[in-house]
């Protein structure tokens, strides 16, 4: 299944409502199922971002309404990279000649 790593930052209303973003992060991981999709892992970091989400999407379509459903909430903001695999990059590299 594809892979997708999503940095995320509060907005005021998920800052605000802080103490229950583990709940949120626990409910997220429910829907995604339910999408056919499996969370891999959440972070919660310092730095540029507030959190870093590692997830499987069977495909880009599942992997993209997944993260405007997590968006739609209102507590936080998402930039989502597609992310490659050892055997997968070997393979692009192969096919580019």
């Amino acid at each position: 299944m594809p892979r997708f790593i999503a940095l995320i930052d509060f907005t005021a209303k998920g800052i605000g409502a802080i103490q229950d973003t583990v709940k949120r992060s626990d409910a997220f991981r429910e829907t995604a199922a339910q999408m056919g999709a499996e969370i891999r892992e959440v972070y919660w970091t310092l730095g540029a971002h507030d959190g870093v989400l590692v997830f499987d999407a069977p495909d880009d379509p599942t992997a993209t309404a997944l993260v405007i459903k997590l968006g739609r909430a209102g507590n936080v903001q998402t930039k989502t990279l597609r992310a490659f695999e050892r055997a997968e990059m070997q393979k692009i590299v192969e096919m580019s000649g």
